[in-house]
């Protein structure tokens, strides 16, 4: 049995969405999860394949390779990681910032951004994703995902608002890829077969989500909230690709990461070829 994870986050989505799970009955078994509890089980052994922060992936390459053309990246907005802030992003040299628990990239990206962009030495603090919580203590909370989702639309008196990816952007013109397929390579030797197959299935999801996207859409503005053009905008956004530039992009993170102690080493990515082409129709 291989054991897939899945992120509990509506940007998984259009992966995720027509996976024939039947296909694979008694073969396959998912584990839905934040992104940080997937890293940690990925880590373990306890789960064998499946989307882990970028950061958690460098953090462990020697251990795992990459699902190839799998992502979540954007270049320019994310639209679903934001720096709530009471002052100015500039200002908050010798402040306090409160650091969501469900995540590792983007906890890394942000200390990217006002280190060595910025310039801003700021004191961190870890806490639950709770946008009220994290503010009444700290100048400035970093949210991913959903919880972001929500505090955003519900919290119009915060001053400023960050979108992560788009800070990103406008320092370096790159994509940011928040999370990737990685895949434990003891996998990789023994179930080579079946990893193929289920590659493949992620392949053909992944397009019929992207063909279909007016279905997910649809189905989240009744299910979780946000109208419909939101929505295609949010996923328009979104890349769920992992191409050269984005590989080149991935691993100039990784060099930052590592210049500022937050890495052992500056990560190359290696991304794993299955010998089958094709994709099912």
């Amino acid at each position: 049995m291989i054991k897939i994870g899945k992120i509990s986050y509506t940007n998984i989505y259009p992966i995720y969405y027509f996976f024939d799970e039947l296909k694979f009955a008694d073969q396959v078994t998912f584990i839905p999860q934040i992104p940080s509890e997937l890293n940690q089980r990925m880590k373990r052994g306890d789960i064998d394949l499946g989307p882990i922060s970028s950061f958690a992936y460098a953090e462990n390459a020697a251990s795992y390779m990459l699902l190839p053309d799998l992502s979540i990246s954007c270049k320019g907005k994310v639209r679903s990681i934001y720096l709530f802030s009471k002052l100015p992003i500039e200002k908050l040299e010798g402040r306090s910032v409160a650091l969501t628990s469900s995540s590792a990239t983007s906890v890394a990206l942000l200390k990217i951004l006002l280190q060595h962009f910025y310039q801003c030495r700021v004191s961190y603090e870890t806490m639950q994703p709770s946008i009220d919580e994290m503010l009444k203590e700290h100048d400035a909370a970093l949210l991913i995902g959903d919880d972001a989702l929500h505090a955003k639309w519900q919290n119009t008196n915060i001053s400023y608002i960050y979108d992560l990816g788009e800070l990103w952007y406008h320092f370096t013109q790159k994509h940011m890829t928040f999370a990737v397929w990685a895949v434990r390579r003891e996998v990789v030797k023994e179930r080579a077969m079946l990893l193929e197959e289920i590659s493949a299935e992620f392949q053909r999801s992944k397009q019929k989500g992207l063909q279909n996207l007016g279905m997910i859409t649809g189905e989240l503005s009744r299910s979780f909230g946000g109208s419909l053009s939101f929505w295609e905008t949010y996923y328009q956004g979104l890349s769920y690709d992992l191409s050269g530039e984005q590989q080149e992009s991935l691993e100039y993170f990784y060099r930052l990461a590592f210049e500022l102690g937050l890495l052992k080493e500056a990560t190359q990515v290696e991304v794993w070829v299955p010998e089958k082409k094709s994709i099912p129709q």
